[in-house]
C-alpha cells in the first residue's frame, strides 16, 4: 500500500511564516532621531550652505546675503519640513478606507450538534467613500496652503536680509560724519574747559558746547549700538553665532523700483503674494470641509456579505446591510462650524487684500514724499560745504572766531546726516514694497491637483 508523502514539520512553519515577513516588508519601521544638545550655530562664514560660490574673502553684497539667508535660515529649515508632513496628509487622504473582516470558530462545547459552527464576513463602510473625492481635494487644498505659507516665509526672511544690510552699509558709511561731528566738539569742548579752568570764560559760555558735545556722543553711540544689534540680528537670521561678523559691501544693490510698474502689477497680485494664495488655498479647504459635512448628513451605511454554518453542518450565506438612522445626530453642528468657517476665511481674505494694495499704495506716496525731502537736503549741501570750507580757510586765518568756525562745520556734518538718514528711510520703505510685491523674490510653486491639473 503506497503511503501519503510525509511533509517536513521545519517546511511546513517556514511557508507559514513567509506571509508574516511579506506583511513586515509592506510596513514601515521605527528609526530613533535624536534631538540636538548643542546649539546648531554656524561658527564661520565658510561653514554656510551655498558659500562655496561666495567670491573669496570680498566683502558680500544685499543680494549675496538674501541667498544665504534663503538657503540657511532655521526657521526657513523647520519651515520647509511642512511639506513632507502635507504631502504625507495627501497620500492619506487618497488611500481607500479598508474593508472590515470578521470571522469566527465556535466550538461544540455540549448539545445535540456534531460539529463545531463557524462564521466569516466581509463589510465595507460606505459613507466613507461618498466622501473620499472631497476628503482628497481638501488634502490638496492643504497641502497647497502649506507650499503657499513656506514661500510666504522666504519673502519676510529675504526682506529681512535685505533690509538688515541695508542698514548696515549705509550705517557704516554715515558713521565718519558722527565722528567728525563728535571730533569737532571734543576739540572745541576741550579747549573751552582750559579756559574755563584759567578763569577765561564763564560757565554760561561753556555750558551749550558741553550739550552739543554730549548730544554728539549720543549719536554716535546710539549709531554703533545699533549697528552691533543689526549685526546680531544678521548672524540669527544666517543661523551664525553671534560672534560672527559678516563682511558687506559699502554700496547697497537693490533690485530696480519702477513705482509704475507697481501700481500696475497690483490688479494681479492675489495670483502672485504667497499669504494671498495660502489664504486662497485656506477658503477651498474650508469649502471642501463643509461639502464633507454636508456629505456625511448621510446615514452611517455598511454594507458586505457574510457566511455561516451551524453545529449541524447547515451552511447560510448572502448580503447583509447595517444603516445609522439619523434621529438626533444629522451632523448639523458640524455644518454649522463649516459654514462659519469658510465664511470667516471669506472675510479674512477680503481684508487681507484691502490691506495689502492699501499697504502698497501708502508706501508709495511716503516715498514720494521722501524723495522731495531728500532732492531739497541734497540741494541745500553744497552750500553748506562750501561755508564749511570757507570757515576752515577763514579761521586758519584768525579772520573767523571759534565758535563761528565749529557752527558752520557742525552744520556741514548736520545736512550729511540728515540725508543719510533720508536715504535710509527711502531705501526701507522701498525694500518694504518690494516684500510686499515679491520683487526679486521666488514664485509660489503649487502641487498639482487630484487630476494632475494645474492650479487655478
Amino acid at each position: 500500500m503506497i503511503g501519503r508523502p510525509k511533509v517536513s514539520l521545519r517546511r511546513t512553519r517556514s511557508f507559514a511564516v513567509l506571509p508574516a515577513f511579506g506583511l513586515a516588508a509592506a510596513c514601515s519601521h521605527y528609526a530613533p532621531l535624536p534631538l540636538a544638545t548643542t546649539p546648531p550655530l554656524v561658527q564661520a562664514m565658510g561653514a554656510l550652505q551655498r558659500a562655496e560660490w561666495l567670491p573669496g574673502h570680498k566683502p558680500l553684497s544685499v543680494s549675496h546675503v538674501v541667498d544665504l539667508a534663503l538657503t540657511n535660515n532655521p526657521d526657513l529649515k523647520a519651515a520647509r519640513s511642512k511639506r513632507a508632513v502635507a504631502a504625507g496628509q495627501t497620500k492619506q487622504a487618497g488611500i481607500l478606507p479598508n474593508p472590515q473582516l470578521t470571522g469566527a470558530f465556535l466550538p461544540l462545547l455540549s448539545g445535540a450538534g456534531s460539529v463545531s459552527a463557524w462564521n466569516i464576513g466581509l463589510a465595507q463602510d460606505v459613507r466613507a467613500l461618498v466622501t473620499y473625492r472631497s476628503r482628497r481635494r481638501a488634502a490638496v487644498d492643504s497641502q497647497r496652503q502649506v507650499a503657499a505659507d513656506i514661500v510666504w516665509q522666504e519673502w519676510q526672511v529675504a526682506g529681512q536680509a535685505r533690509q538688515i544690510a541695508t542698514d548696515l552699509i549705509v550705517n557704516a558709511n554715515s558713521r565718519a560724519s558722527y565722528v567728525g561731528a563728535y571730533q569737532l566738539l571734543a576739540a572745541r569742548n576741550a579747549k573751552l574747559e582750559q579756559a574755563l579752568a584759567a578763569r577765561n570764560v564763564t560757565l554760561v559760555t561753556v555750558a551749550p558746547d558741553r550739550v552739543a558735545l554730549q548730544a554728539a556722543r549720543a549719536a554716535l553711540n546710539a549709531l554703533d549700538q545699533r549697528q552691533l544689534a543689526l549685526m546680531h540680528q544678521l548672524d540669527a537670521l544666517l543661523g551664525l553665532s553671534p560672534d560672527v561678523v559678516v563682511p558687506l559691501a559699502s554700496r547697497v544693490d537693490l533690485p530696480q523700483f519702477d513705482p509704475r510698474a507697481i501700481r500696475a502689477g497690483l490688479a494681479t497680485l492675489p495670483q502672485r503674494r504667497p499669504d494671498l494664495i495660502a489664504l486662497r488655498m485656506g477658503y477651498a479647504l474650508a469649502d471642501e470641509q463643509l461639502r464633507q459635512a454636508i456629505l456625511s448628513q448621510f446615514p452611517d451605511l455598511v454594507l458586505g456579505a457574510s457566511v455561516n454554518s451551524d453545529n449541524s453542518r447547515v451552511i447560510n450565506g448572502g448580503p447583509n446591510a447595517a444603516i445609522g438612522l439619523p434621529i438626533f445626530d444629522r451632523n448639523q453642528g458640524n455644518v454649522a462650524i463649516a459654514r462659519a468657517t469658510r465664511l470667516q476665511l471669506h472675510a479674512e481674505y477680503s481684508a487681507r487684500l484691502a490691506a495689502v494694495v492699501g499697504t502698497v499704495g501708502a508706501m508709495l506716496r511716503e516715498m514720494e514724499q521722501l524723495s522731495a525731502q531728500l532732492a531739497t537736503a541734497r540741494a541745500d549741501l553744497p552750500a553748506a560745504v562750501l561755508a564749511a570750507t570757507r570757515a576752515q580757510t577763514a579761521f586758519g586765518a584768525s579772520n573767523l572766531d571759534e565758535r563761528g568756525y565749529v557752527d558752520l562745520v557742525s552744520n556741514r556734518f548736520t545736512k550729511e546726516q540728515e540725508i543719510m538718514t533720508l536715504e535710509l528711510a527711502l531705501l526701507d520703505r522701498q525694500i518694504a514694497v518690494q516684500t510686499l510685491v515679491g520683487d526679486g523674490l521666488p514664485a509660489v510653486d503649487l502641487p498639482l491637483d487630484v487630476s494632475g491639473a494645474t492650479p487655478q
